[in-house]
């Protein structure tokens, strides 16, 4: 590819458009006698004049005029991409999170981000793991992973677990002690890969949380996701532990029951994570803003 001195282009878009060369010259923050050298080097790379010159004023030749229209056209071309790489592209937002954030705990209050902010075109990605911080994949993400150099994060909300059930089978328990009536039903485990198929880690934790063991000859149903778990539960299916996000939509709360029990905290923490450059755009500040307040 045969590209002209960009260097030399750009001095003459700012000559041309400006139509000074000592404005051009302080726009670009370089000498009025360094413009005028690079206005020469194009003038002999293409062969032509680009401006008629009498004394001290001056005006676009037929080819400059002509140049002018093309480069500068160009040259916004490649500001707008490079900007949008940079800063993302304006009034849209890419988001990615996990996917059970998204469903339980982020759509249910969409309705109230978009009535504040209707400019703003919000894409969700949902994904196993929002840890990769290219460009490539979001804006923005919502995780657990502490975000990366160049990166900022800003503290959303801290996960705790308790049990829930149908209401079908908390007419069978409600008026059983506790937690011998829970042992009496299936309980309804998240596996994921790191953890062997045939224990029940999160039970397990919440049961040494609250001072007692999970009994040997429990019946497990192991599922690969929370939300499985949810859906299991909601139809009676058993008794699942939930995220404390999990069921804040009403639906959720007119077919689940919580069950008064402790709390387990985990220990993961939710981020807002985004690049530095891109923390200062006006739509990522607001969507920041508003995620912070929907955890208050």
């Amino acid at each position: 590819m045969d590209l002209p001195p960009l260097r030399a282009i750009q001095c003459f878009e700012s000559v041309a458009r400006l139509n000074s060369f000592s404005k051009a010259a302080e726009s670009l923050n370089v000498t009025q006698s360094a413009v005028s050298h690079q206005i020469r080097i194009l003038e002999e790379y293409l062969g032509e004049a680009m401006f008629y010159r009498q004394g001290r004023t001056f005006s676009l030749t037929e080819v400059g005029e002509r140049y002018f229209t093309d480069v500068s056209g160009a040259l916004g071309l490649l500001s707008d991409s490079s900007q949008i790489i940079k800063y993302g592209k304006p009034g849209h937002i890419r988001l990615a999170l996990y996917s059970s954030v998204a469903v339980n705990w982020l759509i249910p209050r969409l309705e109230d981000f978009y009535r504040q902010y209707p400019e703003i075109e919000l894409t969700l990605d949902m994904v196993n793991h929002p840890s990769d911080h290219s460009n490539q994949v979001a804006d923005c993400c919502i995780t657990i992973n502490p975000s990366p150099h160049s990166f900022i994060s800003k503290f959303l909300f801290s996960e705790t677990l308790y049990p829930v059930c149908g209401q079908k089978l908390w007419e069978k328990i409600r008026d059983k002690p506790l937690p011998d009536a829970l042992w009496r039903h299936p309980i309804l485990s998240v596996r994921y890969k790191d953890i062997s198929e045939n224990t029940a880690e999160d039970w397990l934790r919440w049961c040494k949380a609250g001072g007692f063991e999970l009994p040997n000859n429990i019946k497990i149903n192991h599922f690969s996701h929370v939300l499985l778990a949810i859906e299991a539960a909601r139809h009676n299916l058993g008794i699942t532990l939930v995220n404390n996000y999990m069921i804040l939509d009403q639906y959720y709360k007119q077919k689940l029951v919580r069950i008064p029990m402790h709390e387990l905290l985990t220990g993961d923490k939710f981020y807002f994570v985004c690049k530095k450059l891109k923390n200062n755009k006006d739509d990522i500040i607001k969507l920041s803003k508003w995620l912070e307040s929907q955890c208050e």
